[in-house]
């Protein structure tokens, strides 16, 4: 068995899960179907790939806990990984992150979503089931703040999907597990680290849920995931994961912060040959504000069935829209010409103080490179624009 060759072969057949498990044959996800692939895969094997993937500190502590998440570049593909421990042995679950730049275009997204992080502070839930594409959504509105203003964005997430590289933007990415020992203390050391925008991959707990609610009610723009199928869920899941006599006031501060909330699920085009991702999405309002207050949640989604002026969309309008869209964006078209560019292009343009006379500057496209320790670019995703635009900024900063 090995890892490299599976990795592979479900790159080839268009999959973006693949599954391993003692016994049984590897399992490919292939536009939404699990289909089986090459002979059993023994106990042995995989707990041999397992623990060298791990290395002895992880894998001394995924025996303690039977779970391990991780994200590694495996023959050109990011990955992320959880391995885990089932009744017959060790088993993988590895989602196959898509090799192209994620974009609001490149998604196949209505453009209106561009709209949600002009905002200087709030909250923007994301939510969905597993595998319908939500890291992907948030790493295009994080590429969007990034392409376009000067803030400071720090993420954090477990473990880390999509690395980016600082245009416009100042970025930081922290991996719970690695970087800090949990989302709760993430979040307590951001708010003294002077951040404009927080990414928080997801809101797993009630700590965690009021922490994101803290941020957004301070001044910041915060992201954040939560798992559920509808907008008005994912509102009912954070209110009703604290306890009974704190729900009223938890419901007044979601009120207060929020932004938007996205759904998202994947649908399978058959004319297109393609899995493209319908939304939800619900903006606030003074009803929804009073609702969400009130905790009247079953009353928000008939002012979504009118509130298309408002922004909002219902998944019967957005698949409306998607019906008359002519122009769609297939990851097996071509590849991507930023992709073989990007080693040329300087990621120092930030909008940075120069530095002191004298001081010694590497010159543009030059980059450190190593053979050990962490990845470098050439490992990574990296998210570059597409839209242009390097000189008006070269000469902005003459």
């Amino acid at each position: 068995m090995n890892l490299e060759s599976l990795i592979a072969l479900a790159k080839e057949n268009g999959a973006s899960d693949l599954h391993l498990e003692a016994g049984l044959p590897a399992a490919l996800r292939v536009r939404g179907v699990v289909r089986a692939a090459g002979e059993p895969i023994s106990a042995k094997d995989l707990s041999e790939a397992a623990r060298t993937l791990l290395g002895e500190e992880q894998w001394s502590r995924f025996l303690e806990r039977g779970s391990a998440d991780l994200s590694r570049t495996i023959r050109g593909t990011r990955c992320r990984i959880n391995v885990l421990r089932t009744a017959r042995g060790v088993g993988f679950a590895i989602r196959l992150l898509a090799s192209f730049q994620a974009t609001v275009e490149k998604l196949n997204l209505h453009p209106d979503l561009k709209k949600l992080v002009a905002h200087p502070n709030g909250l923007i839930l994301m939510s969905g089931p597993t595998g319908c594409g939500k890291s992907s959504t948030l790493a295009a509105l994080i590429q969007e703040i990034n392409l376009s203003e000067p803030r400071h964005i720090i993420t954090v997430e477990s473990p880390i999907e999509y690395f980016f590289r600082p245009r416009r933007a100042f970025i930081r990415q922290r991996e719970v597990g690695r970087d800090t020992p949990s989302f709760e203390q993430a979040l307590l050391d951001a708010l003294r680290e002077d951040p404009d925008v927080l990414m928080i991959g997801e809101m797993r707990d009630p700590e965690t849920m009021r922490l994101t609610l803290n941020a957004a009610e301070t001044g910041h723009l915060v992201l954040a995931t939560v798992h559920s199928a509808t907008c008005v869920e994912a509102l009912q899941r954070i209110v009703s994961a604290f306890p009974a006599e704190i729900q009223s006031a938890m419901a007044a501060q979601l009120a207060d912060c929020l932004l938007a909330a996205v759904a998202q699920r994947l649908h399978y085009r058959a004319d297109l040959n393609l899995r493209v991702p319908e939304c939800e999405i619900l903006t606030t309002t003074i009803p929804v504000k009073a609702h969400i207050r009130n905790r009247e949640f079953y009353k928000i989604l008939s002012v979504m069935e009118t509130g298309a002026e408002q922004g909002m969309w219902t998944w019967q309008r957005y698949r409306g829209w998607m019906e008359k869209r002519r122009q769609w964006f297939s990851p097996d078209a071509a590849v991507d010409a930023a992709d073989e560019e990007s080693a040329d292009v300087n990621a120092a343009t930030l909008p940075l103080v120069r530095p002191a006379s004298g001081a010694k500057v590497p010159p543009p496209g030059t980059a450190k490179t190593s053979t050990s320790g962490p990845p470098t670019d050439a490992d990574r995703i990296v998210i570059e624009p597409v839209e242009g635009g390097l000189e008006d900024l070269l000469k902005k900063l003459e």
